[in-house]
């Protein structure tokens, strides 16, 4: 009889839990769409966990006052990866064990099989985006731009620009326009001197430029005819490309691609489930699944053979990533301290700037 019970109550605790719900922040948009069906649908199926999906202009924004109040309702938190190291270097984030990650189909460890600088001390990357830039084609019809030194030439390319309101990948984008190569950005943004060359070229668009803030605005801003070129994540471009019919095109020279990382906010109500649900979502094949709805690159090598096409089952998905060989001929890769250490001084530049 006491066998029984215990029995009893090992499965009364193992349903309760399999039923508790968790909250997912993300960023709305087709970015969202992705992960509902690659990892919640499947994920809410196998555990009987139910997702609770919310957006954010930035996910990270609510986490320190939630901490702070001890009032967290967030379980799961999709962070860029500048994000995710600050708020664990702030205590902000559960810390996750990558012993507990996965192994790769053939075994290979998670710490191995993940891409250089996916796994860190508080949150799990899951895909790359990219900052790019796109145009409306019906703008330019005699010559096209196909350099992120296009995007800075108003008297080449006339109209308005769409950047993002942030110094984050602007300035990047705004050296490597000005004939600095990927390779020596970071140094050069490091001195003042060239600090102040990017903000020369910003200056030569500010007062043609809409700014945005959240993910879903720029495509919207070019079907609006708002603008006539606008940097953009890449796969909102690629949504509103393919799933649309929108006549823009993305503009790969110059990218900035940094990690999308999963990260639970210390407190979390839910933190066993929201554990489970990490460690279900960054697998092999959930990874390869999520680039069936959009042009994200996994963040393990394991998923990259998987890659096949995307949801209309006609359009290959490999080379529409940020990873493609082809379009990282040119491209840089998000310093993370660079912009650890000088988010707080270059941000508050970079707003002064906007309102002079």
């Amino acid at each position: 009889m006491k066998k029984f019970l215990a029995l009893s109550c090992a499965f009364s605790t193992f349903a309760f839990a399999a039923q508790a719900d968790i909250t997912v922040v993300s960023w709305g948009g087709a970015y969202e769409k992705s992960q509902v069906e690659a990892y919640n649908k499947p994920f809410m199926a196998q555990t009987g966990t139910k997702i609770t999906m919310t957006s954010a202009d930035n996910p990270a924004g609510p986490i320190k006052s939630m901490v702070e109040s001890g009032n967290v309702t967030i379980d799961v938190a999709d962070l860029e990866y500048t994000d995710a190291l600050r708020l664990c270097d702030e205590g902000l984030l559960e810390p996750i064990d990558p012993a507990s990650l996965p192994p790769a189909p053939d075994g290979t460890p998670a710490t191995e099989d993940f891409l250089e600088g996916a796994v860190t001390e508080c949150a799990i990357a899951s895909m790359v985006f990219s900052n790019v830039y796109g145009f409306d084609t019906t703008k330019f019809s005699d010559q096209k731009p196909s350099t992120i030194a296009d995007f800075f030439d108003l008297e080449k390319f006339p109209g308005k620009r769409g950047m993002r309101k942030t110094a984050k990948a602007n300035l990047e984008m705004a050296l490597m326009a000005d004939g600095v190569a990927p390779g020596d950005v970071y140094a050069t943004l490091e001195t003042p001197e060239g600090l102040d060359r990017a903000f020369a070229m910003l200056d030569k668009i500010k007062g043609q430029t809409v700014w945005w803030e959240a993910g879903a605005q720029p495509p919207q801003l070019l079907a609006d005819g708002e603008v006539a070129m606008t940097t953009a994540y890449n796969g909102r471009l690629f949504s509103a490309v393919v799933t649309e019919g929108k006549p823009f095109e993305v503009v790969w020279d110059g990218q900035v691609y940094e990690y999308e990382l999963f990260g639970i906010p210390k407190g979390a109500p839910n933190k066993d489930e929201a554990l489970e649900y990490i460690k279900f979502a960054t697998g092999t094949q959930r990874l390869a699944d999520q680039t069936k709805w959009i042009s994200y690159g996994p963040a393990r090598k394991s998923s990259l053979p998987l890659v096949g096409l995307f949801e209309d089952g006609k359009t290959e998905m490999a080379p529409n990533m940020p990873t493609a060989e082809a379009n990282m001929k040119r491209s840089l890769r998000t310093s993370v301290d660079f912009w650890v250490d000088r988010d707080v001084e270059i941000s508050e530049r970079f707003n002064t700037w906007l309102t002079n």
